[in-house]
């Protein structure tokens, strides 16, 4: 991701969004209470691969742990990479296992 801008959280959309050159990356939410429902990843074709991928949710829950919210994931792609990436469990609300 070395030509990446730097990670957006458009409020307006509820998305999260990475710019790589003329596309973008996005991560659709919703927002209730302490909770965040991560609902839709969308990646164009031209940037999609597993490191690209990986690294971009890192962002996005780094960026979540730092607001001190829950995390929901709702697609599978997220819930995948939860499963694989340990350290992000804790980010889950209390009773939730994925």
């Amino acid at each position: 991701m070395t030509d990446a801008d730097e990670l957006v959280d458009n409020d307006f959309l509820r998305q999260f969004e990475l710019k790589i050159g003329d596309h973008f990356a996005k991560i659709e939410y919703s927002l209730q209470e302490r909770k965040i429902f991560l609902t839709k990843l969308i990646i164009p074709e031209e940037i999609k691969d597993e490191n690209f991928t990986s690294d971009f949710l890192k962002l996005v829950f780094d960026n979540i742990e730092e607001r001190n919210l829950s995390v929901v994931p709702t697609n599978p792609e997220i819930a995948k990479f939860i499963r694989r990436n340990r350290q992000y469990k804790k980010l889950l609300p209390v009773g939730l296992r994925i």
